[in-house]
């Protein structure tokens, strides 16, 4: 039997997509909304582009099932810290970004959302407090921290094409 495949897809301003074939050739999809929610879905192994399961979880209820599956796992969120309010995502760029290749402070990141830009990953690389004449290029993941609706707000920024 093949191997399994799982595929990842940005969804500017929504989140990431989550495909994965099995290696039975059963197709489950995944959207991590970028509330915390996820939407779980089954397609019918007759008919791959007919879903026969649609759930929308709560980030409550994913993190239950995450604890189900995998109980070492952490949460794909560097940190989310309720207590405080503050929210902490990675955020990719992607190669047809519109930001490829400018500055980041053309970005006017914190003036326009009020969250903060602390590190970017390049491929094996962490560039930690990039100053605004740093160059952004597609593939980079860039860490964003601020409320939720500033990360949000800075997601939909960084998705722009």
């Amino acid at each position: 039997m093949p191997a399994s495949r799982l595929s990842r897809t940005p969804l500017p301003g929504i989140g990431i997509r989550y495909d994965l074939t099995t290696r039975e050739q059963r197709l489950l999809s995944v959207v991590a909304h970028r509330d915390g929610g996820r939407t779980l879905s089954a397609y019918q192994a007759d008919d791959p582009d007919a879903c026969s399961l649609s759930l929308r979880l709560t980030s409550g209820e994913t993190e239950a099932l995450i604890d189900a599956l995998m109980p070492s796992h952490h949460s794909p969120n560097l940190l989310h810290t309720t207590d405080l309010g503050l929210v902490a995502e990675r955020i990719e760029v992607a190669a047809a970004s519109y930001w490829n290749g400018r500055l980041l402070g053309e970005t006017q990141m914190r003036t326009e959302t009020g969250a903060s830009i602390v590190a970017v990953l390049r491929r094996a690389d962490a560039i930690p407090s990039p100053a605004p004449d740093f160059r952004l290029a597609g593939g980079d993941t860039v860490i964003v921290i601020g409320t939720r609706e500033g990360v949000e707000a800075a997601a939909t920024i960084l998705g722009r094409e």
